[in-house]
């Protein structure tokens, strides 16, 4: 098989996606584009629901916030160009878009990442230390929290990248997936990835199990503090408050789990439907598990919609009053 020698030479992959039969794209390019109008749809309202309920300004909803800002950048560096490939014959990205498209996947992944174990530290104060919530979980420690996330996810995602440029690639350009995702574009590298899959399995490994074994301590530490408290009525408001924090969790380190942590020899065509379990499905559930089962979430929702249709109702009053004062 001819090699490309220069990485600089190569000018576009091509991805498979979903499905190769053409009679799947425009139904799956129509449930894409549904899912990602939900995605947008919700979180946007989350966000602005949090914005403007002053009974929403504190740390928990603050981290909520955040994490549905991340989720719809997440989901626009992969669906956009991923209803584009439904309906194209052709499916290429090109060698710079798709490293970048690679670099914002792994920045935005890891931000949700260590958003999650914030939200966990945030349950865990407000818990097992509520009559020091406020002064341990204060705007500049929620501030630096994000900072962190941010700047380590940043590097993180700059280390991969720069390790995948380095390769050089067969003459073989197809990408078994919707997106470039670091595995499928390993598969093609003609050159050792033996340095790109240590990388991924050492510090890859850490930066996801650092946050994740911050969620498991903060949420053993809840339930001992839960078990403690003498009501059932209290127990129930305790494991109320994290539930929706604990689906999240649970939907997004399993699917991450099965995709990524198996050696690169292994990686098939179900590792495809775990990605798309952490990178659309979660984003979109997000709201509606949050919203759903948080009583003060799904007040400030109520509020906002409220005041959406009254301003929308207001609409002809104030087109007349334009037309009449012309």
């Amino acid at each position: 098989m001819s090699r490309i020698k220069d990485t600089e030479s190569i000018s576009e992959f091509i991805l498979v996606g979903l499905s190769s039969h053409p009679e799947d794209q425009k139904p799956l390019f129509a449930l894409f584009l549904i899912m990602y109008l939900v995605t947008l749809g919700g979180n946007l309202l989350i966000i602005l629901a949090i914005r403007s309920d002053p009974k929403l300004q504190n740390p928990m909803y603050f981290f909520l916030s955040i994490l549905s800002f991340a989720d719809i950048c997440y989901t626009t560096v992969i669906i956009p160009k991923m209803l584009m490939n439904f309906l194209s014959e052709t499916r290429t990205i090109s060698y710079a878009k798709c490293l970048a498209q690679m670099y914002f996947f792994l920045v935005f992944g890891n931000i949700d990442s260590y958003l999650l174990a914030a939200m966990a530290i945030d349950r865990y104060v407000a818990i097992c230390n509520p009559f020091h919530y406020v002064t341990v979980m204060n705007h500049r420690r929620c501030l630096l929290l994000v900072a962190f996330s941010v700047a380590f996810s940043c590097l993180h995602s700059l280390l991969h990248v720069l390790l995948v440029n380095r390769l050089t690639f067969c003459a073989s350009k197809v990408i078994q997936h919707f997106f470039c995702d670091v595995n499928p574009v390993l598969k093609l590298a003609c050159s050792s990835t033996s340095v790109n899959e240590i990388v991924a399995m050492t510090e890859g490994m850490a930066s996801v199990m650092a946050p994740c074994i911050c969620i498991v301590i903060s949420y053993l530490r809840i339930l001992i503090a839960v078990f403690n408290i003498p009501s059932v009525a209290g127990k129930c408001k305790a494991f109320s408050t994290c539930s929706s924090h604990l689906t999240v969790v649970t939907l997004f380190y399993g699917s991450i789990g099965y995709a990524y942590f198996h050696p690169l020899s292994r990686y098939t065509v179900n590792d495809r439907v775990a990605t798309i379990i952490y990178t659309v499905l979660t984003s979109m559930l997000n709201p509606f598990i949050y919203s759903l089962r948080n009583k003060d979430m799904k007040r400030g929702l109520e509020k906002l919609i409220s005041r959406i249709k009254a301003q929308i109702d207001m609409l002809p009053t104030i087109r007349a009053n334009k037309i009449h004062g012309s």
